[in-house]
């Protein structure tokens, strides 16, 4: 019953049309009114010398104003069907131009012409829309694409060994065993990719409810877990970690820390080092600060390393326990807390990267 009621409901043109001509009628029928009531008013006041029978023929029924009427009353309502047909004109062409478009040809946009009213300032809105849906739909393709890419290299290489492990005729139990080490090893390595996936996917998503924590002590618990790896690779830590009071989740904000860290101590070189700060702006956000030495990184390549499997300067860099989402997954996280994330290279080697998070209210 309610589709049947939506479906019988009037278009946009028809109410224009009534409106329109409804408003002209009711003026008109106002001002037929006033001077009917001024005519009669009039002829009551006639003069003493009036022809007999003179105001009853005023007070009879005349038909001309009655056909006037009718007449005003249809040339009223072609009159504005065909003013709202071609107010709505530019409409029906957005609405058009809109349908044609999906999602595979997002590079499309409507055409926008004209004074600067609410109809092209639609346009342009909707032009904007699609090419941040253009964007979104093109780093998702890329995103799958590498994705895909880099869990078949594992995948192939396992495949491989095992191959080669049962084709040999000759081997032993100690080359089996060693062929399974390598599998199981080629499997975590998938199953850190897979994590840090639903990382980055979730952190997209957004976060549905807010804690309190201290950004200093989540700091200090990752760079507790991360000292001997440091010392394994010859890289010195220097934290300075004021309290830096926030809310979001705070998992998240541990992995955001987590990948910060991790990124200054594996982008780095023997004998570099690795400076973290914490604590608050003037305008009460909580901050973290990271701050590494490393290659020089040029400008250009800032963005490019922030997206997923993407390093500066060219081809993505393979590591042995990453997987080029650490500063990807910062920046998902940084956006759902609505963070503030700066990226500064440093003209000696290394990164400089700040994550601001909003003061609490």
């Amino acid at each position: 019953m309610g589709a049947l009621l939506r479906a019988r409901r009037p278009v946009l043109r028809a109410q224009l049309t009534l409106l329109y001509s409804g408003l002209f009628l009711a003026v008109l029928a106002g001002v037929l009114l006033a001077t009917n009531l001024l005519y009669g008013h009039t002829a009551a006041r006639a003069p003493a010398g009036t022809a007999p029978g003179t105001a009853d023929a005023s007070s009879r029924f005349d038909a001309g104003p009655a056909l006037v009427g009718l007449a005003a009353a249809v040339v009223a309502l072609v009159g504005a069907w065909w003013l709202a047909g071609r107010f709505l004109r530019p409409l029906h062409a957005i609405t058009t131009t809109a349908q044609r478009i999906s999602a595979t040809n997002l590079n499309q946009r409507l055409t926008v012409r004209g004074p600067d009213d609410e109809l092209t300032r639609l346009g342009t809105t909707l032009n904007d829309l699609l090419s941040r849906l253009e964007s979104a739909f093109t780093a998702q393709r890329h995103f799958v694409a590498n994705a895909s890419h880099e869990l078949r290299t594992p995948l192939a290489g396992q495949r491989t060994l095992l191959q080669v492990a049962l084709a040999d005729p000759h081997a032993d139990l100690a080359s089996l065993r060693a062929a399974c080490t390598e599998a199981v090893e080629l499997g975590a390595q998938q199953e850190r990719l897979i994590d840090a996936l639903l990382v980055l996917a979730t952190s997209e998503r957004g976060i549905e409810h807010r804690d309190p924590f201290d950004l200093a002590q989540l700091t200090e618990q990752v760079l507790a877990g991360r000292r001997a790896e440091a010392d394994e690779r010859g890289v010195r830590i220097d934290a300075g970690l004021g309290a830096a009071p926030a809310t979001g989740d705070r998992r998240l904000v541990e992995l955001l820390v987590a990948n910060l860290v991790d990124n200054a101590i594996r982008h780095n070189q023997a004998d570099g080092t690795v400076e973290v700060v914490t604590g608050r702006a003037a305008g009460g956000e909580a901050t973290i600060a990271v701050r590494n030495t490393g290659p020089v990184i040029a400008p250009e390549d800032l963005d490019r390393i922030f997206r997923p499997f993407q390093r500066a300067g060219g081809p993505r860099l393979r590591h042995r326990d990453g997987h080029g989402l650490g500063l990807a997954i910062v920046a998902a996280i940084a956006g759902s807390h609505q963070a503030t994330l700066t990226a500064h290279p440093r003209p000696a080697g290394g990164l400089d990267i700040t994550v601001a998070f909003p003061a609490d209210r």
